[in-house]
């Protein structure tokens, strides 16, 4: 941005200066300011037309003063920017598949007590989209990892925001001895634990979830009749969502419209499948206990309106980090670099200029620890489950370690249906209908979504045609044809793809006949 020329109107001047300070869409509440519409005041704003073009806007980078360079990681590049001196901390961002774009311009902030570190992930924004071995989140540490060497850091701070936090989390555990702290900003907890369900909608108005709704529907026929590039649909779809409210799902203030337009170009961009890829392969991670004794110092920032999570997740997280600090802040949500930048920006840099020398000798002793977490996390059932892929091998492995005595202990909806299909595919039918009845017994509590119910409700009718109990198969088929549920699921495993209530109608008339899983794991 350019800077202000001198204006005549003080209080224009200021207005001006405090735009190319804070950059687009900061948030200082200086209480000089008009007030910002906040997720709090629950305002509906719905858009009359839908938008086909994204607004032109530069990218954030391009106006700072930064180094930039691109690192060869052996199989890989990765765009990375610098800006600042002192101690080394290195930003990660969430995702799977988001960009360093949105640390700017607020991070800039802290360049005068820190070396500020940004870059995109394999896989993400300007970074090379090479697979290699497959995109994990081990991949994503080693290559952090890769990263710090090429720059010659000998250790370093690590802040991880969001998807970033479990990234950072699972550094932690791999390289402790390159850290000199870790901060975890509304970062993913990345433990399989009771949890209250997501808030991320709560603020949301009928009218816009509606409208959300009827977005991706009129952009997928426009796709579908070819009056739509597909490589443009995430882009419109994310600026069309973020104009009708969806900004409210993780900021506390309201962006710009130009901020929408940014955050379209640049904040969601990633390799073809990378965020289904990456994200299965962190849902298989459970750092329950793994920070017991942890040497590293730790802060975990929080806001207090962050919707992506309910109100027990923070201390969740700070408990699965007995050494941890828990920093509270009030008028932020999922972000509270942007929200509260004079609250954080004092915190981060009296974080780093306190930190002590963590000793060789405690970080070994906490390696020790973590090696036999590990091997007892790997012996469990539910270990076993978790990192299993979906293929016919895969299932065989989680149906030799399954016992009815699990069916009484397992409530999570994903757990069960992973087994139900395991078991199905190893032909035990009697132990799969079982499990299927008590995945809708579960959904059928709670408000939870139709369409997975009449999924549960539906393949306890595919089962008890495979029983031959054909009378009991046609009841729930009609159960679920009733249900109304139209919305397509694919079952790549077994390929197929159905409307749950249109297919139901049609296997009253017909039986189900077994499919076979074409993966092999």
């Amino acid at each position: 941005m350019k800077k202000p020329m001198k204006r005549t109107i003080i209080i224009f001047f200021l207005s001006l200066f405090a735009l190319a300070y804070w950059g687009y869409g900061a948030r200082a509440q200086t209480g000089r300011e008009e007030k910002k519409e906040t997720v709090l005041d629950r305002v509906t704003h719905i858009e009359k037309d839908l938008h086909l073009e994204v607004p032109q806007v530069a990218r954030l980078c391009d106006q700072l003063d930064l180094k930039r360079q691109r690192i060869n990681l052996g199989d890989c590049e990765l765009y990375v920017e610098e800006e600042g001196t002192g101690v080394p901390i290195v930003l990660l961002h969430g995702g799977p598949g988001a960009t360093h774009h949105y640390f700017h311009p607020f991070f800039s902030r802290a360049n005068g007590f820190a070396r500020v570190i940004y870059y995109d992930q394999r896989g993400c924004g300007i970074s090379g989209y090479c697979p290699g071995s497959g995109y994990t989140v081990g991949q994503a540490a080693d290559d952090l990892e890769n990263l710090r060497r090429a720059l010659k850091i000998e250790k370093w701070v690590v802040l991880g925001h969001s998807y970033g936090g479990l990234l950072a989390q699972a550094y932690s555990l791999k390289y402790p001895e390159s850290l000199s702290g870790l901060i975890l900003v509304g970062a993913s907890e990345g433990m399989h634990v009771p949890m209250k369900p997501s808030r991320q909608y709560d603020f949301f108005s009928d009218e816009e979830k509606a409208k959300k709704r009827q977005i991706r529907t009129e952009l997928g026929q426009l796709i579908q009749e070819k009056k739509l590039p597909q490589e443009k649909f995430v882009e419109i779809l994310v600026y069309n969502n973020f104009l009708n409210g969806d900004w409210k799902r993780q900021n506390f203030y309201k962006p710009t419209v130009e901020r929408f337009a940014q955050i379209a170009l640049y904040e969601w961009k990633q390799d073809t499948n990378f965020n289904g890829t990456m994200s299965q392969d962190a849902d298989r991670i459970d750092l329950q206990g793994a920070f017991e004794g942890f040497p590293v110092p730790t802060l975990i920032m929080e806001g207090e309106w962050d919707l992506t999570w309910n109100t027990d997740k923070r201390e969740i997280l700070h408990r699965n980090h007995p050494g941890s600090r828990l920093m509270m802040f009030e008028h932020s949500s999922h972000s509270p670099f942007e929200d509260e930048p004079e609250r954080f920006f004092p915190a981060l840099r009296d974080f780093i200029k306190s930190l002590p020398q963590v000793s060789a000798e405690r970080v070994s002793t906490w390696k020790q620890y973590v090696a036999g977490w590990k091997k007892q996390q790997e012996a469990s059932f539910s270990y076993v489950l978790r990192s299993a892929g979906y293929g016919r091998k895969s299932n065989e492995k989680i149906v030799g370690l399954y016992s009815r005595e699990w069916l009484e202990k397992l409530e999570d909806p994903d757990a069960l249906l992973k087994i139900g299909f395991a078991l199905y595919d190893v032909a035990r039918y009697e132990d799969a209908l079982a499990i299927f009845k008590k995945l809708h017994e579960i959904l059928d509590k709670g408000p939870g979504d139709k369409s997975f119910s009449a999924l549960a409700l539906i393949w306890q009718g595919f089962i008890l045609d495979l029983l031959g109990r054909r009378n009991e198969a046609i009841f729930v088929y009609r159960v679920v044809a009733d249900m109304k549920v139209t919305g397509e699921q694919t079952l790549d495993q077994f390929g197929l793809t159905f409307a749950p209530s249109p297919y139901a109608a049609e296997k009253i008339k017909e039986p189900f006949k077994r499919a076979e899983n074409k993966l092999k794991d």
